[in-house]
């Protein structure tokens, strides 16, 4: 039986990543910030309910040693959580408002992956599947070719933006220093959630696929990779 942690799954992406991951024989962890409603989300899913602050060292370190008791350990990790911070001008941003945004999209996922290596490196089929963003794409803000292919619905985000920019260069180095583990970024693309105000024009299911699909790949399957349902993303 394959255990998997998906941080912020009581709604949008995560929630329909639990759903799929259940479906597919999973035992998942529905990480969430508020219990209640994680383990609403967990008795909809027929999942288990952890709660979850990702910017919280001591709800992840509490995280971590249930899952090792009750399941003994971990083998997917889905760093889902995120936010997408305020809609403001570049001018008016403010470094608070950037720390804020990097406390749950970068150092969030770095906390939880402190505290669920061991569990990982413990498992013969260690996967983490890092939530990113085509606008986290450097590659997509800098030549507008690639930008066209990449984020047909260009939104200017500059926090998020950089902070999943962040993301993708974490997911490289951890690649390259676990090598014998899975570690992807993935861009689910412009999916309605509560994130977007419901605006993107892709389906949760849709969103998730890729999710899912690098979730659960074996272990002859890609690392340190930055990948979509279209293929390889420019870094």
């Amino acid at each position: 039986m394959t255990t998997t942690l998906i941080t912020g799954a009581n709604k949008g992406l995560g929630y329909e990543t639990a759903r799929q991951l259940i479906a597919a024989g999973h035992t998942v962890y529905v990480g969430a910030r508020d219990l209640e409603r994680g383990r609403q989300a967990a008795d909809e899913l027929g999942g288990r309910a952890v709660q979850l602050d990702v910017t919280n060292e001591e709800s992840v370190e509490a995280a971590a040693k249930l899952i090792a008791d009750e399941a003994g350990g971990l083998d997917v990790l889905v760093n889902n959580a995120g936010i997408a911070g305020p809609a403001t001008p570049a001018a008016e941003l403010t470094g608070d408002d950037y720390q804020a945004v990097f406390d749950t999209n970068v150092f969030g996922p770095v906390r939880v992956l402190h505290a669920f290596l061991p569990l990982l490196e413990a498992s013969s089929t260690g996967v983490i599947v890092n939530v990113s963003s085509g606008l986290g794409s450097v590659t997509a803000a800098t030549d507008p070719q690639a930008r066209e292919a990449t984020v047909p619905g260009w939104i200017s985000a500059p926090a998020y933006a950089a902070s999943k920019s962040a993301l993708n260069m974490i997911t490289a180095q951890y690649a390259h220093q676990f090598p014998h583990l899975r570690i992807n970024a993935v861009d689910p693309g412009y999916t309605a959630t509560d994130l977007n105000a419901h605006t993107g024009p892709q389906t949760i299911e849709q969103g998730a696929e890729i999710i899912v699909r690098l979730a659960t790949i074996t272990p002859e399957g890609p690392t340190g990779q930055y990948l979509s349902l279209i293929g390889v993303v420019p870094w």
